[in-house]
């Protein structure tokens, strides 16, 4: 049974001649989303897009595949119409004569190469189609965007019918359409013209030359300007009833008026002789180009797009040269200067006046205005078989009036943008470039400079290839540096890369404006709005390649709301890469030029303000954080953010954490930073705020790392509080690593410091850790003297979650003395303290403590439980040493009640993550595994 689909005005269907019920609005905007791309794949992400834009719900997958399910049982009784699941999406197959978008479109494509009377029949089929609305009562921003174009190609399509009917004599019967279409498009000229000569041959002068003075007052008083010079030409014509203004001396149209078969140009530039790394990417673009000859008017369209110098041209070339065989009318290319040193970028009518003029249009069958040039250009292409690459593309305005309309037709478009427009108004196919992965990389240099000049120096080529950082355009110039310069090592070349200041100048030849690094990324710089090229230079100052929403904000010294509009601008530029939701990548080299802009351009207070802004967003982000992490750590006085900081809050442990491991990097770069750029406050606090996130990482390295450079800060600004908690930290840091030693030693000298100061805190906090580091030393009787020390120290400060914490040591090391059931009634007192004040982390630490009262006692069943208790709390917390010390305990406590499966199986649980953590009590661990078996 037949089916038809109507988009064309309300979403409907019909099988046979009875309509079907489509659903609800939203129903109908995923079918729309579907017939818009029949034959196409429509991926979920852009199926989403188009349904709900930027307002997706939370189970947006999930309501699409019940809408797509019920589409599929609306269609099922056609034996001609699937809706088919491939891959990402979804596609449906149809007729697309059936389909009255695609029919309409395959009209316009015939009516464009055939003869006048026949195209205006053909016209005429096609405008009727049209039932109202596009997509009637459908509302979605992508379904706004694609009525704005379709009222575009219809408005078209009228004035090429118009067009044909008045060089047919049809004058008369156009008035009452075109007189109703001026009103509604009082500012088309090309409409205008159609109506004054229709007026002009109805015997209707005067009424032609009021339209005329009308327009022209309406664009001079509008838009400050004459009108064009054709409309003047004409109205010149009529003023001295020029005969050939009859219909009898009306030209033929531009599609037979070329003489002769058109040229069969053969334009693509040389290229690479071999592609490295992008067998993938040559993959999507065969995949992409099988729709050629899908219908009447659908030319296929792809955009290549990605940052400047990662071989979008390269790529576009490489294959455009493989495939040019199935292309035999000809080979066009274009360099649309989108972005160049010094031109502007080309301007569309002149685009197509070059595109004609390859194709063999003369100067005297030239059309002169730009509207003209481009439907003569569509006439031309309309049964050939052409490939076109357009390079460089400024955006979707410069290309669009440059797409042939033959189905036979590939257009690849290579920018810096995502032209984005395309694909939404002509469903252009997207393939984003990226860098290449190191070994592609690697393969690259050494295929450009020569197998025996990369085995000469291995070490100093990986570092090369390393300072490029996947970028073929940095590849290519360093390759050619060390293939015109033999006599300099590779190890030279990258000691100029490594000069922070000028170390861009190594990727730069002195003969080609397209083989300079910098200058290829300024011209990309010079095109962004005042606020994006600001913003793209302050990132220079985050130490790290990937950045959040805030702390681009902060830079700024904007809100997040403005902050993002400006990151969209630079995404759209090629400048940076998405990383997820308001995350950002910044590549290393594009890093590198915003320092070299940042320094000729911000001025120095700016710079500081900035960096400013940047660590009070890390610090008091960090501080929030942690106080997620462990809530009754007693935080370290910090001074308010500085104005324009952004500060993140935190809903939970799971949304701290992350948090934590999403910036990792930064924040351990941003210690160094810190006390570098005379911050010395902001190093030592922020190293405090990693104490938490570094200790249940098992980072002990980079924890011991962050508090040596916090001490050398707070002795440098000769911060007492600062000296005394770093060295606090260091101790901690420290004695983690199995340095009791010289942990001791700096406790002892943070508890003078404190004392000095008068901070009972303070001392607590040490007394706790001395008598930590003693068990660990097997000073068990030291232990709780400390551990009793501490108890009166928190209990002189006012903080309950301390003394909590003191009984519960307090209790251990009775426990190590043998003292178990002492030891029971200290740490169910701290336990029941830590649950008053809700603290999780004492909770876990007291678990643990009852478990190795109760296994003293021999009481192992109820040691058992504890340990459960306690495993899942710093399972919860994160604590990946604790749950592996946990688990360890557990074993132990299993085995003792003779469960010797579940003993060895949390032995293997303890180790893998010991192994994680490169901490020695694996091998301890290992040998109960042993022992176990």
């Amino acid at each position: 049974m037949s089916v038809w689909f109507g988009v064309l005005g309300g979403v409907e269907v019909r099988v046979g001649t009875w309509p079907v019920d489509v659903g609800h609005a939203r129903q109908q905007c995923v079918l729309a989303a579907l017939l818009t791309d029949a034959g196409r794949l429509v991926t979920m992400d852009q199926l989403a897009d188009r349904v709900w834009g930027e307002r997706q719900p939370q189970r947006a997958r999930a309501a699409l595949h019940s809408y797509l399910s019920r589409l599929r049982r609306i269609v099922a009784v056609a034996d001609d119409v699937t809706v088919e699941r491939h891959g990402p999406g979804y596609v449906l197959r149809a007729d697309l004569d059936a389909v009255d978008l695609h029919r309409f479109r395959g009209l316009v494509g015939r009516a464009r190469s055939a003869d006048d009377p026949r195209a205006v029949e053909l016209y005429e089929e096609a405008l009727g189609l049209w039932r109202g609305e596009p997509f009637g009562v459908v509302e979605s921003a992508w379904a706004d965007d694609m009525r704005a174009a379709l009222r575009q190609e219809r408005l078209v399509a009228e004035l090429e019918r118009n067009d044909a009917a008045l060089r047919q004599g049809g004058h008369e019967r156009l008035l009452s359409r075109l007189s109703a279409r001026a009103t509604e498009y009082p500012l088309d000229e090309r409409l205008a013209e159609q109506l004054m000569l229709a007026l002009y041959r109805s015997g209707r002068m005067a009424d032609a030359l009021d339209t005329y003075t009308r327009l022209r007052r309406q664009v001079a008083e509008e838009l400050g300007v004459d009108p064009s010079e054709p409309l003047r030409r004409l109205h010149r014509r009529i003023l001295s009833r020029d005969a050939t203004l009859d219909p009898a001396h009306t030209e033929a149209p531009a599609a037979t008026r070329t003489s002769g078969s058109p040229a069969s140009p053969r334009q693509l530039p040389l290229t690479v002789r071999s592609l490295v790394g992008r067998d993938a990417e040559l993959a999507a673009l065969e995949a992409q180009s099988v729709d050629l000859d899908l219908g009447p008017g659908t030319a296929v369209v792809i955009t290549v797009t990605g940052l400047a110098g990662v071989g979008k041209t390269t790529l576009a070339l490489s294959w455009a040269h493989r495939v040019m065989d199935r292309f035999p009318d000809g080979q066009l290319y274009l360099d649309l200067r989108g972005f160049g040193p010094g031109e502007a970028p080309m301007a569309p009518a002149e685009a197509v006046h070059r595109l004609l003029d390859a194709l063999g249009v003369g100067p005297d069958r030239m059309p002169a205005d730009a509207d003209g040039k481009a439907a003569l250009f569509r006439s031309l292409t309309a049964d050939r078989r052409l490939l076109l690459v357009l390079d460089n593309a400024r955006d979707a305005d410069q290309v669009g009036p440059l797409l042939p309309g033959g189905a036979g037709c590939l257009v690849l478009v290579t920018s810096r943008r995502l032209l984005a427009g395309l694909v939404a108004r002509f469903q252009a196919q997207p393939l984003a470039l990226g860098t290449l992965t190191a070994p592609e990389a690697r393969e690259l240099a050494v295929s450009r400079m020569g197998a025996a000049r990369a085995a000469a120096e291995p070490e100093a080529l990986d570092d090369l290839v390393g300072h490029c950082a996947g970028l073929p355009l940095a590849l290519g110039i360093a390759a050619a540096r060390a293939l015109t310069n033999p006599e300099m090592p590779l190890r030279s070349l990258v000691d100029e890369l490594r000069d922070q200041e000028h170390g861009l100048r190594a990727l730069a030849v002195p003969d080609g404006r397209d083989s300079d690094v910098s200058a290829v990324f300024s011209w990309s710089y010079r095109a962004l709005s005042p606020g994006a090229a600001r913003i793209f230079r302050l990132l220079a100052l985050h130490p790290g390649p990937e950045f959040a929403l805030p702390a681009a904000a902060s830079l700024a010294g904007a809100s997040p709301a403005a902050t993002r509009v400006l990151l969209e601008e630079l995404t759209d530029a090629g400048l940076l890469q998405r990383r997820g939701a308001d995350r950002h990548l910044l590549h290393d080299l594009l890093h590198a030029y915003a320092g070299t802009r940042l320094t000729a351009d911000e001025p120095a207070s700016g710079r500081h303000a900035a960096e400013h802004r940047l660590l009070d967003h890390y610090l008091h982000t960090a501080r929030a954080a942690d106080r997620v992490l462990d809530e009754h750590r007693d935080p370290v006085a910090i001074d308010p953010p500085h104005p324009g900081s952004q500060v993140r809050d935190f809903a939970g442990h799971d949304e701290a954490s992350g948090w934590f491991t999403a910036e990792h990097a930064t924040l351990l770069t941003l210690v160094d930073r810190a006390a570098a750029a005379g911050f010395p406050g902001h190093a030592w606090r922020l190293a405090w705020t990693l104490s938490t996130h570094l200790q249940r990482r098992g980072s002990w390295d980079k924890w011991r790392h962050v508090q040596d450079t916090a001490l050398r800060a707070a002795h440098h600004a000769d911060d007492a509080y600062g000296i005394a908690h770093s060295r606090h930290g260091l101790a901690v840091a420290l004695s983690w690593a199995g340095r009791h030693d010289e942990a001791r030693a700096l406790l002892d000298d943070a508890l003078g410091r404190y004392a000095r100061l008068a901070d009972e805190t303070g001392q607590a906090h040490t007394r706790r850790t001395l008598s930590w580091v003693s068990q660990k030393q097997g000073r068990d009787a030291e232990a709780l003297a400390h551990a009793v020390a501490t108890l009166r120290h928190y209990t002189a400060a006012g903080f309950p979650p301390g003394r909590a914490s003191a009984l519960n040591v307090i209790g251990w090391c009775q426990s190590l003395l043998g003292r178990h059931r002492q030891a029971l009634t200290a740490c169910r007192h701290a336990l029941a303290l830590f649950e008053q004040v809700g603290n999780r982390t004492g909770q876990a630490y007291s678990w643990d403590s009852l478990a190795h009262a109760h296994r003293g006692l021999g009481q192992h069943a109820d040691a058992v439980d504890c340990l459960r208790h306690s495993l899942r709390l710093f399972t919860e917390l994160g604590d990946r040493y604790y749950q592996a010390d946990t688990l360890t305990s557990l074993g132990d406590g299993l085995g003792a009640v003779g469960d010797h499966a579940g003993a060895r199986t949390a032995y293997q649980d303890a180790l893998r993550i010991l192994e994680a953590l490169g901490h020695p009590d694996a091998e301890r661990v290992r040998e109960r595994l042993r022992a176990a078996a």
